[in-house]
């Protein structure tokens, strides 16, 4: 059972190439603006027909170029909910929800199945909290009222697969916390596959169990979001999912790196991969030391692993940390080399002197090694 994708599409200038498998639960799809998220999902749905290739659902043939097989979108047992939800404008919500209700070809539409009908209009209006809504149209909704209407559409007739693309994307900032919480709620109604499409990282990592990463139309990586968080193993890969800081690498020892734009020799806690090209340090990792480093030689300094003294050449405040850019300060002057970021707390930035001249420490578990 699950979901297996392997395809390609040509398209001008751009080439989709994708490949993946799940056995249930919540799939993410993550990846830039115009990486070929959403077309993906439009070719599992058989709103585009991919070139080549085979898209397999819970056994069923959906797409296979090879066998000629390419099902059209009504057979493929698909809910889609899609970036603006796509309610007519025309229709009330009760009939919205009502579209969603597929009747076998050539089904007669007695007075029976027509009061089933209603009576599962009626049952999805009231688990998805919309009494007293049944007569109203789109635009007298709100933005967590649309989103229920067209989630209730996308699974009244319990499709194999639920598809969810940028479902908080034409929401303000102050209402996707609430809906992503809302949603959490109501797919608990819903107990199929759920393939989730997103170029944010939160979402992904909130909602999703296992994870594709896309770039430029190929599916670059596969596995369980955690894992690919923490160590996304390639340089493309670790840019998408928020690493800010990544250098070229030299290799000097099994546990001994040279960050090339960085000016810095690192330790590192376990033997050096040799297809590493890269490493990488999540901003919130770096450790900004307390006092009273100002009294170490630098033959004390010397000693201990992974400390920078750092020219600090930037600093943006947030809600509630700093955004610290620094350079290490024996190649400050160097414009070919880059900074790093450090988020340092604003309890601990704050007490400090000196904000010119600083000590970090970059922890040897902290550093990843990237292809």
């Amino acid at each position: 059972m699950g979901l297996t994708v392997d395809i390609k599409k040509k398209f001008k200038g751009f080439t989709l190439d994708v490949s993946f498998s799940t056995k249930g639960g919540y799939l993410g799809i993550l990846g830039p603006s115009g990486s070929g998220k959403s077309m993906t999902l439009k070719c599992i749905a058989g709103v585009e027909t991919p070139d080549e290739g085979r898209i397999v659902l819970n056994g069923k043939v959906l797409f296979d170029s090879e066998n000629k097989i390419n099902l059209k979108p009504q057979e493929r047992n698909i809910g889609y909910l899609f970036q603006n939800y796509a309610l007519f404008p025309h229709m009330t919500v009760e009939e919205n929800i009502g579209l969603g209700l597929r009747y076998p070809k050539g089904a007669t539409f007695s007075a029976r199945a027509k009061k089933e009908k209603e009576e599962r209009v009626r049952g999805m209006i009231k688990l998805f909290c919309l009494q007293g809504l049944e007569d109203k149209y789109p635009n007298q909704l709100s933005g967590g009222q649309q989103q229920r209407v067209a989630l209730a559409r996308a699974i009244i007739y319990k499709p194999h697969i639920l598809m969810l693309d940028e479902p908080f994307s034409a929401l303000d900032a102050h209402l996707k916390d609430n809906l992503q919480l809302e949603l959490v709620k109501l797919l608990k109604h819903y107990e199929g596959e759920v393939l989730m499409v997103s170029h944010s990282r939160d979402e992904i990592f909130r909602f999703c169990e296992n994870l594709v990463v896309m770039d430029q139309g190929r599916s670059i990586l596969f596995g369980k979001t955690k894992d690919i968080f923490r160590q996304p193993s390639l340089y493309k890969a670790a840019k998408i999912v928020g690493y800010k800081n990544i250098s070229r690498c030299k290799i000097l020892s099994s546990h001994l790196v040279r960050a090339l734009d960085w000016g810095l020799d690192l330790k590192v806690g376990k033997p050096v991969p040799s297809n590493t090209k890269y490493i990488g340090i999540h901003a919130e990792e770096l450790q900004l030391l307390e006092p009273p480093y100002e009294d170490w030689s630098l033959k004390e300094l010397s000693k201990k692993d992974n400390i920078i003294k750092s020219r600090v050449e930037k600093i943006i405040e947030g809600e509630k940390e700093y955004h610290i850019y620094l350079k290490n300060d024996e190649i400050k002057n160097d414009p070919t080399k880059s900074v790093l970021l450090c988020k340092v707390r604003k309890d601990l930035w704050e007490r400090k002197g000196d904000r010119v001249n600083m000590y970090f420490k970059i922890p040897q578990e902290a550093i990843i090694f990237l292809e």
